[in-house]
């Protein structure tokens, strides 16, 4: 949302601040330590009916649908914590990532296990990656045959790094990264499973060393100030996995080398790559405060789009011209650009790390903010129709998110109420068909209903003035102004 000091409205500049007050925080257009959470904006005209859901990451096993206005129509309460997020299939059951405890890496999005859960809460289904080998990270994706593609890391010794050319002066003795020493390489593969979890084809990035446009340079690194994790062992981090049956294409993103893929099912070939030719040798590498050739900054989520386009989550991370997340639609055949969303001012939706992006039936884009917890619609002519920010904090919901409930990351600016992934669903979903979906309550009992005072022309609760002497009759009034396009809001 944007907000303009003095708006018509308003009475008084004062009024306007109060506003500000009420509306701000760091997920938001203006900078704040207070903002409250829930629905924040809902224009039922413009926005895409139907039902989201969401997993909240930090000390949450449970995983929520909600109506428009945020209240819960059904939950899912689940043995692990997410890893990193859960999508509903076809038949109404959950493809859900879970985070075992202990695992042998940690180096962000570290998971171990994949569940479907059918819709009272029972696992229909299970893989589990989680050993001193290997582990399953970030994403998964069912196929139509039934099939599931599964992300994940397997480990890689310094020596079979050095053997394969990674240059020495770039491998340390070792790292600590959450607490976890790290000495060894942990590269991105793909498996696909079938029902009775065998494997039945792999992909793995050390087989495409290299270069070349068609493979991966393993000396491409990131500077050591990003993470040293990330400048060594964690080299790719992989973050996306898609599946589009039209080609037999597996779509594949990587958030350090800044660019996605498409990979030949058949044969394993990288067919097509986006994003960022600096990490093949190509075009002008980034410098201060100029971005060269480099198109993307630690993107998340590229998804194939009926048109043939991809939509991206291009974090803008690192950025050289400018921190700066925005979501992107990108023509392969061009290599263009055609639609973009950013925020007017970069704080108001930035996501350092994590993010997604999903194009809506009307042609909306559904944006998840990951860090702040923060979900929003716009629509192709980039108006927000629908604002909504996680109020689950470590597991508790919170009408109000502070400074306090930051992650202490740092500049990541992760807060406990981050989600990886949310998902919008129609209301004519197969999978919810003949489901109960009435209203079970409110995700954050006892909070107001922010969208529902967040309407043009309302008071802010001042108290009226005194009563004036009595007085000629007044003149006829004025025709009424349009309403402004900016609500506000009463106080509370």
């Amino acid at each position: 949302m944007h907000i303009t000091s003095c708006r018509p409205a308003l009475r008084s500049c004062a009024a306007a601040l109060l506003l500000l007050c009420c509306l701000a925080g760091q997920a938001w257009a203006n900078e704040a330590l207070t903002s409250p959470t829930g629905v924040l904006k809902y224009d039922p005209a413009k926005a895409y009916d139907g039902y989201t859901l969401i997993s909240p990451m930090v000390n949450c096993k449970t995983t929520y649908l909600l109506d428009m206005a945020g209240n819960i129509v059904h939950k899912w309460e689940t043995q692990y914590r997410p890893g990193l997020y859960a999508e509903l299939l076809p038949n109404g059951n959950l493809l859900r990532g879970g985070r075992p405890d202990n695992p042998p890496v940690k180096m962000g999005g570290e998971s171990g296990i994949v569940q479907e859960i059918d819709w009272d809460g029972h696992v229909v289904w299970e893989y589990k990656m989680f050993s001193p080998t290997e582990v399953q990270h970030h994403t998964f994706c069912r196929m139509p045959n039934g099939n599931t593609l599964i992300l994940g890391w397997e480990k890689k010794t310094k020596e079979e790094a050095l053997a394969k050319g990674r240059d020495p002066k770039t491998i340390p003795a070792e790292v600590m990264e959450q607490g976890l020493k790290h000495d060894a390489f942990w590269p991105d593969f793909v498996r696909e499973v079938n029902r009775d979890g065998h494997t039945v084809w792999e992909w793995h990035a050390w087989d495409h060393l290299g270069t070349g446009p068609d493979q991966l340079d393993l000396n491409y690194t990131l500077p050591v100030a990003v993470g040293e994790i990330y400048a060594s062992y964690d080299w790719t981090h992989f973050n996306t996995l898609g599946y589009i049956p039209e080609t037999d294409q597996i779509v594949l993103n990587s958030r350090n080398l800044a660019e996605f893929y498409l990979i030949n099912h058949k044969t394993g070939a990288i067919e097509y790559r986006w994003g960022n030719p600096t990490a093949y040798g190509k075009g002008e590498k980034p410098a201060y405060y100029d971005d060269g050739d480099q198109v993307l900054s630690g993107p998340h989520c590229a998804v194939h789009l009926d048109n043939g386009h991809f939509l991206i989550f291009d974090n803008g991370s690192e950025r050289p011209e400018q921190n700066r997340s925005r979501a992107l639609e990108m023509d392969p055949k061009t290599g263009k650009i055609v639609w973009e969303y950013a925020s007017n001012v970069s704080t108001g939706f930035y996501a350092a790390r994590q993010g997604a992006v999903q194009r809506l039936p009307n042609g909306n884009t559904l944006i998840t903010s990951s860090a702040n917890g923060h979900v929003f619609e716009v629509t192709p002519d980039k108006k927000v129709v629908w604002e909504f920010v996680n109020p689950i904090v470590k597991g508790t919901p919170k009408c109000v998110i502070t400074d306090e409930d930051d992650g202490g990351t740092g500049d990541h600016g992760i807060m406990y109420n981050t989600l990886h992934r949310a998902y919008r669903y129609a209301k004519d979903h197969p999978g919810l068909k003949g489901r109960d979906l009435s209203v079970k309550g409110p995700l954050a009992p006892g909070c107001p209903a922010f969208f529902k005072d967040y309407k043009a022309g309302a008071t802010l609760g001042a108290a009226a003035p005194a009563a004036a002497p009595a007085a000629a009759p007044a003149a006829p009034a004025a025709p009424a102004a349009p309403s402004e396009d900016g609500p506000t809001m009463k106080s509370y």
